[in-house]
């Protein structure tokens, strides 16, 4: 699979509720907005919900680390594409790239580390086989 095709791109608007009383996009909206896409990627692109994780393998991904740089502010009513993309992989983490774009704008982009854990007791195991083979480069 080619770079260009293992990249996930989310259409989100952004909606008074994800602003300040300035029509700014709040900050946290943005971690939101990520959250979203990856959950999107996992499920068309890796072909699993998180519940069906849960389900299948007793497993699911939590956040050790999110680094954002906000660049651009978003604005009420904009049209937004956040993107996901696996940069790197580890026996139980993955690191994601995501940027959130208005257009060809860059507004903000951030690294997210997951670790890949037991739903009893959320102790770090391997990330199941299936979504390491799809994220091989």
């Amino acid at each position: 699979m080619s770079r260009q095709t293992q990249v996930y791109t989310l259409p989100i608007r952004v909606y008074f509720q994800d602003t300040d009383a300035g029509g700014v996009m709040y900050h946290a909206s943005y971690v939101n907005f990520m959250e979203r896409a990856r959950t999107e990627w996992l499920r068309e692109r890796c072909g699993y919900s998180n519940g069906g994780l849960m389900k299948e393998f007793g497993v699911v991904f939590v956040v050790r680390s999110l680094k954002l740089d906000y660049l651009r502010p978003a604005l009420l009513d904009d049209l937004l594409s956040v993107s996901a993309e696996v940069k790197e992989t580890g026996r139980s983490r993955v690191l994601l790239e995501q940027v959130v774009m208005r257009g060809e704008e860059v507004l903000a982009k951030g690294e997210i580390h997951l670790v890949c854990v037991t739903l009893d007791g959320f102790k770090p195991v391997s990330v199941p086989d299936v979504l390491r083979e799809q994220w091989k480069e």
